[in-house]
């Protein structure tokens, strides 16, 4: 089965004292909000959400990656659920004020 547009959040989980973990900051939460609103608005047959390990942009997560766009969001809240489905997944305009630009050679700054 192809889906349109494929849904990854992160939900990876770490030890406390490490990195940030999406799975410890509202992964799951994440992934449950995305899967209600895409079965409330009938697209569960073109679109899918699911768990995805790290995405080792854990200083940016909550993370979620929508493929085959193969656009990044950071910084995640359930309340921002609607508008990713509704901008991006429905109408295909990534929402910019999420997006995440990495640079060209797909290398994270230090400063992350």
């Amino acid at each position: 089965m192809k889906y349109q547009k494929h849904i990854f959040v992160c939900t990876n989980e770490r030890p406390p004292g490490t990195r940030p973990c999406c799975g410890n900051d509202h992964g799951l939460a994440l992934v449950a909000a995305f899967k209600k609103e895409i079965k409330d608005r009938q697209l569960d047959f073109p679109v899918r959400a699911q768990k995805a390990g790290c995405l080792d942009i854990c200083e940016l997560g909550p993370s979620v990656v929508v493929y085959p766009d193969g656009i990044f969001y950071g910084k995640v809240q359930l309340s921002d659920i609607q508008e990713i489905v509704n901008e991006h997944i429905v109408n295909n305009r990534p929402v910019k004020r999420l997006q995440l630009d990495f640079p060209q050679n797909n290398i994270l700054p230090d400063s992350f």
